[in-house]
């Protein structure tokens, strides 16, 4: 009879830890409808962008104020978790910022100083990856890259 009552209530522990771990928490993800905005801030505009094939779109933007830019890979269809990522990277300075983990809705945001340097950024949607190199700096030809792993 003991050995009963141990396990109903270790049962009863790991159902009340799930549902609070379920309940407590937090992602980078949202409801339907994210914008790049509601990602960055508002005082980002969206001054490029990529297809992620079918699964969603990779936003980079600026924020002229600051002279920062920020990446941020939405999924079309929200759902359950898949693993994503958005990543900026500046040649010039050597400066990048990642995010990356399995999210619902969207991944980022990835925010570098960029003003009046060319930059690389992409990110991923499960197995499809998009690298974007050389883009926003006018004199350089940009190169756009997507691969299926």
């Amino acid at each position: 009879m003991r050995i009963a009552r141990n396990v109903a209530a270790v049962g009863a522990l790991t159902a009340l830890a799930v549902g609070s771990a379920t309940a407590f928490s937090t992602t980078a993800s949202a409801a339907p409808n994210v914008t790049p905005q509601g990602v960055c801030g508002s005082a980002y505009k969206t001054v490029n962008s990529a297809p992620v094939g079918s699964l969603g779109t990779i936003y980079l933007t600026y924020n002229s104020s600051n002279g920062k830019n920020c990446v941020a890979t939405i999924r079309t269809n929200p759902g359950t978790l898949k693993y994503m990522s958005a990543y900026i990277y500046i040649p010039a300075t050597e400066e990048w910022a990642q995010d990356a983990d399995a999210y619902t809705s969207y991944a980022g945001p990835a925010t570098v100083y960029g003003k009046g340097y060319c930059v690389n950024w992409g990110g991923n949607i499960d197995n499809v990856y998009v690298s974007v190199e050389n883009s926003n700096c006018g004199s350089l030809k940009e190169h756009r890259v997507t691969e299926v792993r």
